[in-house]
């Protein structure tokens, strides 16, 4: 059964791992590659990745992408969204900390200092349109 507007909204906020999707072109599957990701509850969803990956180009192609959240424990739950880029642009320092933070705390400024060998930081960030839930556990 999928979850009511507020409770996909806060399970989004929380710091899953997510599953970026993105067309990869004609004759072949989407791109599905794991990200971190930032979100609060009635906003715009966005990730930092570098800005000469495979990820990005495709983004950039095709203008929009998909992402999927969810858990396992206690129980299945899942939200998923899709939506048009609304902001791509080079990641200031402190949005690269802010993402890094969410998902590894203390470590967060170690990791940034190493992926600064990734290349420039891209901001890309979308506009929810179409989502998409569940919660398969017991009522």
């Amino acid at each position: 059964m999928g979850l009511p507007e507020t409770e996909r909204q806060e399970f989004l906020a929380q710091p899953h791992i997510g599953a970026l999707a993105v067309g990869a072109g004609p004759d072949r599957g989407p791109l599905v590659v794991p990200v971190w990701y930032g979100y609060e509850p009635g906003g715009s969803l966005w990730v930092v990745t570098p800005a000469d990956s495979v990820k990005t180009r495709l983004i950039e192609a095709a203008g929009r992408f998909s992402l999927l959240a969810e858990q396992s424990a206690p129980r299945v739950r899942y939200v998923s969204v899709e939506g048009p880029v609304t902001e791509s642009r080079e990641a200031t320092e402190d949005e690269h900390l802010a993402i890094a933070r969410r998902y590894l705390g203390d470590g967060a400024a170690a990791y940034v200092e190493m992926a600064a060998g990734f290349g420039v930081p891209l901001l890309v960030r979308i506009e929810p349109q179409l989502w998409y839930s569940a919660d398969l556990g017991p009522s």
